[in-house]
């Protein structure tokens, strides 16, 4: 199980429209109703380089998370990895695939099996995906705690004599385990310290680097996206509203969800400071969201037409916005 890096082959992911819808019940009366979670999401990924999806929470971006890692079937749209459509992949197909996008979910404590050791944690990826003997697993496993900064003695401990800064990086190994070419972090830093998150953080950028790997990471934390990513994807009810590289959407932001979403930031950066942009109402719910742009009913510069017609996402400069009045809101803003 060698741990040299793959090939840079670019993009590694591709989504097209990418949506996904649930019917929910609605009583013993009621008619089900669909749940629009995620409404439309194009991106690419490209081997080496972070994209972030940020947004508050009911955003979407978990369900993103899930269709990304092929744990559930987009409901409409195109998924591409590796320049293969998910949707028409066969099983084989699908096995390579799966092995080569891999998620670090959120909470350090739940998501690792409090009863086993983590030897046998990190070995069980490639006990299902793999034909390596024990010995290879057992090694590549031992591999892979040095890498997350761990010692090869943790392997016969269990999770709970461990922090959950040392878990999460526990978590980081067994998602390496089948040397993927995606790997999808939700929210991964968010539940642990402060003082932790900046540890983490640089180890998956070293791992990045190492293995060429390309990261979606979701968060609702800017100051951590402002560290982490080369591009940003801010979503709102299930449809991006602006995406464009890191720099462009920090210092030149468009959209006036996004320029809410980093005026609410604390900064101790005085450069990095803005003035405050006070949202109005809370977040529609995703069974019966607003006509219109989805934004209208918080956004401080809405109209009619807001009201009445959606806003596809266009090129503005130098990102994608979704709104009526980009040009209007921005105007003697200098690009970024």
């Amino acid at each position: 199980m060698s741990d040299q890096p793959h090939q840079a082959t670019s993009p590694v992911l591709e989504a097209r429209s990418l949506a996904r819808f649930y019917e929910v019940g609605g009583g013993l009366f009621g008619k089900p109703k669909t749940v629009k979670a995620l409404a439309g999401a194009s991106f690419t990924l490209e081997a080496g380089k972070t994209l972030a999806v940020v947004g508050e929470s009911g955003c979407g971006k978990s369900t993103l998370a899930r269709a990304v890692t092929l744990i559930e079937q987009p409901t409409s749209g195109a998924l591409l990895v590796d320049d293969v459509d998910v949707a028409q992949a066969k099983p084989a197909e699908m096995k390579r695939l799966r092995q080569d996008v891999q998620i670090i979910f959120q909470d350090p404590y739940g998501s690792l099996n409090p009863r086993k050791k983590i030897g046998t944690i990190l070995e069980e990826p490639a006990v299902i995906n793999t034909n390596a003997t024990a010995e290879e697993r057992k090694e590549r496993a031992m591999e892979l705690l040095t890498k997350v900064g761990l010692r090869r003695e943790h392997y016969n401990r269990y999770p709970h004599m461990f922090s959950g800064g040392q878990r999460q990086r526990i978590a980081v190994a067994r998602a390496l385990m089948l040397q993927p070419r995606i790997l999808v972090a939700d929210e991964p830093v968010s539940a642990l310290d402060v003082s932790i998150q900046a540890q983490v953080l640089n180890l998956l950028m070293d791992l990045q680097e190492e293995f060429n790997l390309a990261y979606l990471f979701i968060s609702h934390d800017l100051s951590v996206v402002r560290h982490i990513a080369d591009e940003v994807m801010v979503m709102y009810l299930g449809r991006p509203v602006e995406q464009g590289s890191r720099d462009a959407v920090f210092q030149n932001p468009m959209h006036p969800y996004t320029k809410a979403l980093l005026a609410s930031t604390p900064a101790v950066d005085p450069r990095h400071r803005v003035e405050r942009i006070k949202l109005k109402g809370e977040l529609p719910s995703p069974m019966n969201p607003p006509s219109g742009c989805a934004f209208h009913q918080r956004c401080p510069h809405a109209q009619e037409r807001c009201r009445v017609e959606l806003p596809e996402l266009t090129d503005h400069r130098t990102q994608k916005v979704a709104c009526h009045f980009t040009e209007t809101i921005n105007q003697g803003q200098s690009a970024a």
